[in-house]
């Protein structure tokens, strides 16, 4: 019987251990968004948004006629959940879902609602295509119809 039953117990926990390692893997395989919260030449604070996996790399929102971050350059990989909201370098992180990576991401920026999703980016309720290297303009304050100009 105590044969049985130790065999039982060793098959469970390789399954468990193979089952953990497979969704762990699919969980984390994209990694996480990163993001830089700078400032521009000039001197305007500025996002730079990155997701390789998803071929993401440099898109930058700027926040012209805001004022000047009071830190240097903050570089942070959304990749663990954290209660929200909670404080960035400029503005509030509202939403986290991080579960599959690379997740959503919603940040209250200058009176703008920036969502990181992994098909779009939502910049107050208006979705725009991923375009690595582009520069987006946001104005002050929140306007759903003319949100950005792009460069």
């Amino acid at each position: 019987m105590l044969k049985h039953v130790a065999t039982a117990l060793v098959i469970a926990l390789i399954l468990y251990v193979i089952a953990y390692t497979g969704i762990e893997h699919r969980r984390t395989r994209l990694g996480p968004w990163q993001v830089a919260f700078t400032t521009n030449s000039s001197g305007n604070p500025v996002l730079q948004i990155s997701q390789p996996a998803l071929a993401i790399s440099n898109l930058t929102i700027a926040f012209p006629a805001q004022p000047r971050p009071t830190n240097d350059t903050i570089a942070l990989a959304f990749s663990q959940p954290r209660p929200v909201p909670y404080d960035l370098p400029f503005g509030k992180c509202i939403f986290m879902d991080t579960t599959f990576l690379p997740g959503t991401i919603v940040f209250e920026l200058f009176g703008h609602e920036i969502q990181l999703l992994p098909r779009a980016l939502t910049i107050d309720k208006k979705e725009l295509p991923w375009k690595s290297g582009e520069t987006i303009y946001l104005a002050t304050g929140y306007s759903p119809h003319a949100i950005a100009t792009h460069e």
